[in-house]
């Protein structure tokens, strides 16, 4: 009966994790199930997908006592508290399954994450590589690689890891996303325009393209094709406050003061937090002069 507990469950655990956890208890209950590693190992993992962290986390001990050597039971501890920002103990973690498993895939890429998450940018750079090291075709170790390598300002290996990681995954929009980027850095403003609007035909639903696509046109002062790009991006995101936002600083530039009010309210509905940044951007004192402003927002 223990083996067929653990079939069933696993067969429906992606669709029904918490239907699931009731057939691994079932199995748990059976003789030697607080002895099966495996049956715990999949309990903590579905525990943690449903939530409840206390009884992930007592499963992976629970395999520890059993196995003290078994990489997936720390991996999945690291995980766990990454998820939580604890990142200290992640670190922990994530390097003791390394240290008994050096070709864990997973848990470099992860460590190397919240590296990069808590700024240290050099040893995220280590981990991605070793990623890289383990298997050459990796996308998203590229494309995080090259992430970190844009934000330190190290453009030409930036630029290398997108390229790769485009060989990897020709259409990805975010490959072609962090492309566009950095070609915009580096002044290759027509590369940049092109993979931006590869992106977008790929995954219409990014805010970001749109945005930085029509921050530069708004740099080579084109206000027109800044806001009809940025009104395609509302189209797709109509819940993106910062959206409405750089339109109406867009509008302010060719007088069309009204529209800009409108859009900085619903700005500020979708994202309150808006309003003191708005009443300190110099960009839209002309807003301000309007009387339905001041009565919204005061002087």
């Amino acid at each position: 009966m223990t083996y067929i507990y653990k079939a069933v469950a696993n067969i429906i655990k992606r669709k029904m994790p918490v239907m699931a956890m009731r057939f691994y208890n079932k199995a748990y209950r059976r003789k030697k199930g607080k002895a099966d590693k495996e049956l715990l190992l999949d309990m903590a993992v579905v525990y943690d997908e449903i939530g409840d962290i206390v009884s992930a986390e007592r499963k992976y001990m629970d395999v520890l006592k059993l196995d003290p050597l078994e990489a997936r039971a720390y991996y999945g501890l690291a995980v766990l508290y990454d998820n939580q920002k604890d990142y200290s103990n992640a670190i922990q973690y994530y390097k003791k399954a390394i240290d008994i498993d050096p070709q864990y895939t997973k848990a470099h890429f992860f460590l190397a994450n919240v590296y990069d998450e808590i700024g240290e940018k050099e040893l995220a750079v280590t981990y991605y590589k070793k990623v890289i090291e383990l298997d050459p075709d990796d996308f998203w170790a590229h494309l995080n690689l090259g992430a970190v390598y844009e934000e330190t300002d190290k453009n030409d290996l930036a630029l290398n890891m997108f390229k790769k990681s485009l060989e990897i995954n020709p259409k990805h929009y975010k490959a072609l996303f962090n492309l566009a980027v950095i070609f915009n850095k580096l002044g290759y403003n027509e590369k940049a325009i092109h993979c931006y609007t590869k992106s977008i035909e790929e995954n219409p639903n990014y805010p970001y393209t749109y945005l930085n696509m029509a921050v530069m046109y708004k740099e080579q002062s084109d206000y027109e094709k800044a806001i009809e790009i940025i009104s395609r991006g509302i189209g797709y995101n109509k819940k993106t406050s910062y959206l409405y936002y750089n339109r109406a600083c867009f509008l302010v530039h060719l007088n069309r003061l009204r529209e800009a009010l409108d859009d900085l309210l619903t700005a500020t509905e979708l994202s309150p937090g808006l309003v003191e940044y708005m009443k300190k951007d110099e960009e839209l004192d002309p807003v301000k002069e309007l009387e339905a402003y001041r009565a919204l927002w005061g002087n």
